[in-house]
């Protein structure tokens, strides 16, 4: 946890939140952070730390879009021994399609190349606090959905049962507050469950 614990802050000079598009809201760490950091703790890039671009691929996308990516191994040294490979991979768009048009990025594979740099320091712990706090993944944005789904359906239902509670009281000349009070001791129909709700409903129309 050495490395880890000399990593894992981000000083606030080096972070900018992200004001737009999909990530709005996240951090942005800037990229030179990182290299100060592996050459204050490592040495000299060459020496100390290393990378080696494994691979370069430009990927056709969807509306005429084209993304770029690099894999790359880190590799740190450490008592005068190179360690393992420490992959990453990195991507940026090389033509996006932008209000005016398709734009042709012509730094797109340096931009990878900072991104998968960034992918391999994450491994070894550089600002962990930041995506502990702030990272989003396919998986917890997923959850995230499905829950504001779900609650949105229950919300959904509570509604047309209090506006079928609400008809039914008006047809058959019955106060749905009142009788609400008599039998949960709650007037506010809001605060009554869905279950409670169809009980006060059938209560109203077991007349018909």
């Amino acid at each position: 946890m050495e490395i880890y614990d000399k990593v894992r802050k981000v000083p606030s000079e080096a972070k900018k939140e992200i004001k737009g598009g999909r990530l709005k809201g996240m951090t942005d760490i800037n990229p030179m952070w990182r290299i100060k950091k592996l050459t204050e703790i490592f040495g000299i890039c060459g020496i100390g730390w290393k990378y080696q671009i494994v691979k370069k691929e430009i990927t056709n996308g969807g509306n005429n879009e084209i993304a770029a990516f690099v894999d790359i191994n880190l590799y740190i040294n450490q008592n005068g021994e190179w360690s393992d490979a420490i992959p990453g991979t990195g991507g940026s768009m090389f033509v996006s399609k932008e209000s005016k048009g398709l734009y042709t990025n012509d730094e797109c594979f340096k931009m990878a190349l900072t991104d998968a740099l960034s992918v391999s320091c994450k491994a070894l712990g550089f600002g962990a606090d930041v995506y502990w706090e702030k990272d989003r993944n396919k998986y917890s944005d997923d959850k995230k959905q499905e829950e504001k789904t779900t609650e949105s359906l229950e919300e959904i239902k509570l509604k047309t049962a209090i506006a079928s509670v609400i008809k039914a009281a008006k047809k058959h000349d019955v106060n749905a507050y009142e009788l609400s009070k008599k039998k949960f001791n709650e007037s506010y129909l809001k605060k009554l469950s869905l279950s409670q709700l169809k009980e006060l409903h059938a209560e109203i129309i077991k007349g018909e």
